[in-house]
C-alpha cells in the first residue's frame, strides 16, 4: 500500500503534527511505502534513514513566518508550489492502492494539495484534529468574550464577529481562506472520510460534512511506559499541561488553585503565561519540558486539571495522565470529557465556571479521594485493548483497507498549474 500523509511541518510542533510523524514511521516500519509531504522543515532527526519512508518538503513556507506579509496573505489561501508537487508525486501511483492521509495543511501545504490529489482521483482521508474543516479559526470558539461560539460556520453572523485572537482584520483573512478551501479546494465538500478522535467532535462537525460521508472513529496511541500508578495521595500538586493561551482555561485555574490553597504547576508556555502569574503569584511555572520530565512531573502532583474553554478534539494528557494512575479535572463540555467517568475516574466541572472548579479541587485536595480516583483511572486505561502504537498502527490500517475496498476512487480530472 502506498500512504502518502499530508502535514504542514516535518518537525514536531503540536500534537498534530507529533500524530502525524509518529504514525508515518509505524505505517512506513510495517512494510508501507509512506511519503510523508510536507511543507516546511526542518525534518525531525526520527525521520531520517527510515526504511520505506520518504520525506518530502515543499517550497519551505510558513504562513505565520513568512516576513513578506503579502506572499504569506496569498499562499496562506492557495499554494500552488503544493498543488504541483502532489500531481507530480501521484502521477506514478496506482489510486486503488494508495492512501491520501490529511493531517494538516492551513499553515503551509493549503487546500491546493488536497485539491490535487481529488483531481487526480485518489481516496481520501481527512483526520480531525480541530475545525478548521469549516470554522475559519479553526476553533469555534469566541476569543472576544472567551466562550464557546454557537453561530453557524461561515455564516453572515460568523463573518461579522470579530472572534480572532489577533483582530478582525486577520479574522476576515481567514474568512477568505475558508472561502478558497471550499469552493476551490474542494475541502470538505468532496471529502468523504473522516478520522475523528471524540464523539463530540463528530456531533459539532457532522452538520456541516457531506451528508454520505463515512466517520471512522481510531483512538489514539498514547506515549507512555507502563510503571505502577503514581502515589498521588502524597502529593499536594495541581498541574495543568500544554500551551499556555487563554482559551485553554488556564487563567481560571490559577484563580480557583489560589483561592482554594492549592499549589498548582504550568508544564508548557504560551502568550497567557503572564496572566497567570497576575492571577496567582505562586504558581510555578516550568516551561516545556521533555516527554520524560512531563511524565515524571505528572507524576509528582496529586491531579491534573484539564479546564479548556473550548470543545477540544480529545485531550491526550488526560488520557497519559490515566496511563500513570493520576486523576483529572475536566469540563463537562469538553471533548475530554469521554476520557473520564465522573467520580470514579476523576471529575467533571461546569464548563467556564470558576466556583465549580474550585468544589472540585476541594474534593481531590482529600487525599484517599485522590488515591482512590487515581487507581481506577490507571486500571481503565490499561484494561484491554490498551492504547499502544501496534494497535493505533493496525486500526489505521483497517480504516485505509475499508476505504480502498469500497472504491473510493473517482475519475481523474486535467490538473492545471
Amino acid at each position: 500500500m502506498n500512504i502518502v500523509l499530508l502535514s504542514d511541518t516535518a518537525f514536531i510542533d503540536g500534537g498534530k503534527a507529533k500524530i502525524a510523524l509518529d504514525g508515518a514511521r509505524a505505517l512506513a516500519k510495517a512494510g508501507h511505502r509512506v511519503f510523508l509531504v510536507c511543507g516546511t522543515g526542518p525534518v525531525a532527526e526520527e525521520l531520517m534513514e527510515q526504511p520505506n519512508l520518504t520525506v518530502h518538503i515543499v517550497g519551505e513556507f510558513d504562513v505565520s513566518k513568512d516576513t513578506n506579509r503579502l506572499r504569506a496573505m496569498a499562499l496562506g489561501w492557495w499554494n500552488p508550489q503544493s498543488r504541483e508537487f502532489i500531481a507530480r508525486l501521484l502521477s506514478s501511483m496506482d489510486p486503488r492502492e494508495t492512501i491520501v492521509h490529511v493531517h494538516s495543511w492551513t499553515k503551509s501545504l493549503s487546500s491546493s494539495a488536497v485539491r490535487a490529489a481529488l483531481d487526480h482521483g485518489f481516496p481520501t482521508v481527512f483526520t480531525v484534529h480541530d475545525f478548521g474543516l469549516v470554522c475559519p479559526t479553526g476553533t469555534l470558539f469566541l476569543q472576544n468574550t472567551q466562550q464557546k461560539c454557537t453561530l453557524r460556520p461561515m455564516s453572515a453572523a460568523c463573518v461579522s464577529t470579530n472572534c480572532d485572537a489577533r483582530n478582525y482584520a486577520h479574522k476576515l483573512w481567514r474568512v477568505g481562506r475558508q472561502i478558497v478551501q471550499d469552493r476551490i479546494g474542494h475541502v470538505p465538500s468532496e471529502i468523504r472520510h473522516f478520522i475523528f478522535y471524540s464523539q463530540l467532535a463528530k456531533e459539532l462537525l457532522t452538520p456541516y460534512l457531506p451528508s454520505d460521508a463515512t466517520f471512522h472513529s481510531v483512538p489514539n496511541w498514547i506515549e507512555t511506559g507502563r510503571e505502577l500508578p503514581a502515589r498521588v495521595s502524597e502529593k499536594d500538586t495541581f498541574v495543568f499541561m500544554g500551551r499556555l493561551t487563554p482559551e485553554k482555561g488556564v487563567e481560571m485555574f490559577a484563580r480557583a488553585a489560589r483561592a482554594e490553597g492549592a499549589p498548582c504547576r504550568f508544564i508548557g508556555d504560551g502568550p497567557a503565561r503572564d496572566m497567570i502569574v497576575r492571577a496567582n503569584p505562586q504558581a510555578i511555572l516550568s516551561g516545556w519540558l521533555s516527554h520524560h520530565e512531563g511524565v515524571k512531573a505528572l507524576r509528582q502532583s496529586r491531579a491534573l486539571v484539564f479546564p479548556s474553554l473550548w470543545y477540544e478534539t480529545l485531550g491526550l494528557v488526560v488520557l497519559e495522565a490515566a496511563g500513570n494512575g493520576v486523576p483529572s479535572i475536566v469540563p463537562d463540555s469538553c471533548a475530554a470529557r469521554e476520557s473520564v467517568i465522573d467520580g470514579v475516574t476523576g471529575l467533571y466541572f461546569r464548563s467556564g465556571d470558576e466556583s465549580d472548579l474550585r468544589a472540585k479541587i476541594a474534593i481531590l485536595k482529600d487525599p484517599a479521594v485522590a488515591d482512590r480516583m487515581g487507581r481506577a483511572a490507571y486500571d481503565r486505561f490499561w484494561a484491554p485493548p490498551g492504547w499502544g502504537m501496534d494497535l493505533h498502527r493496525q486500526r489505521l490500517e483497517s480504516v485505509y483497507k475499508k476505504i480502498l475496498d469500497a472504491g473510493s476512487v473517482r475519475t481523474p480530472q486535467a490538473i492545471s498549474a
